[in-house]
């Protein structure tokens, strides 16, 4: 039988004031997404958000504490940046966070030896770039994605093109078949160990 073709759709910078709309929308369409979260925008008054994640079966991982460049930071405040953000996660909704995605994808051996988690890359939808539009932004995620990929987008504050991009994207993988996952689910379902030594992920195939 063939397997189903898969994709985790990915979110970087929240929570924020949209995601609860990007929460809409996945829940209209029954879908689940990953949330790569960065610590000091989780607030009391994001908690609600973060926990509807969790009930909508999406997924919560670590996007480090102040999105700084950590290429160019020391072992001791990458594990800072790590360590926070994580327990921050914990201590607000009681999840164990897996993934990491660094900032603007910069990336250095003192990072990989310093941090405990698989690194996600992902399809760049480039929609942190205010000048990419929205059909632009469906039209490079659905010419990127096959079987196995993740996608990255962002959740970050006022970043409205992403929601009009968002049920276009989702409508057009549909069409080619794709079944939506989390990053955990990605890598279980299709039975690979995402703990590579000086690994990024985009596909679980590459």
């Amino acid at each position: 039988m063939e397997q189903t073709k898969l994709v985790a759709l990915t979110f970087d910078d929240g929570p924020s004031n949209i995601t609860e709309q990007v929460l809409d929308i996945l829940e209209k369409e029954s879908i689940v997404g990953t949330f790569f979260l960065i610590g000091q925008n989780i607030t009391p008054e994001r908690k609600a958000t973060m926990e509807r994640e969790l009930a909508l079966g999406c997924e919560i991982a670590n996007h480090s504490f102040t999105h700084g460049d950590m290429s160019k930071m020391t072992a001791e405040v990458i594990r800072d940046e790590i360590d926070k953000t994580s327990d921050l996660i914990r201590d607000t909704v009681g999840v164990e966070t897996r993934f990491f995605r660094p900032p603007y994808i910069a990336l250095s051996d003192t990072m990989y030896a310093n941090i405990n988690m698989p690194f996600i890359c992902g399809h760049d939808s480039r929609d942190w770039d205010a000048s990419t539009s929205a059909q632009d932004r469906v039209d490079r995620v659905l010419a990127a994605v096959k079987d196995g990929s993740l996608v990255l987008m962002h959740d970050m504050k006022d970043n409205v093109k992403t929601l009009e991009a968002l049920p276009k994207i989702i409508a057009g993988l549909r069409e080619k078949g794709f079944s939506f996952v989390t990053a955990s689910q990605i890598f279980d379902q299709k039975g690979i160990d995402p703990n590579v030594p000086h690994k990024i992920w985009s596909n679980v195939f590459d």
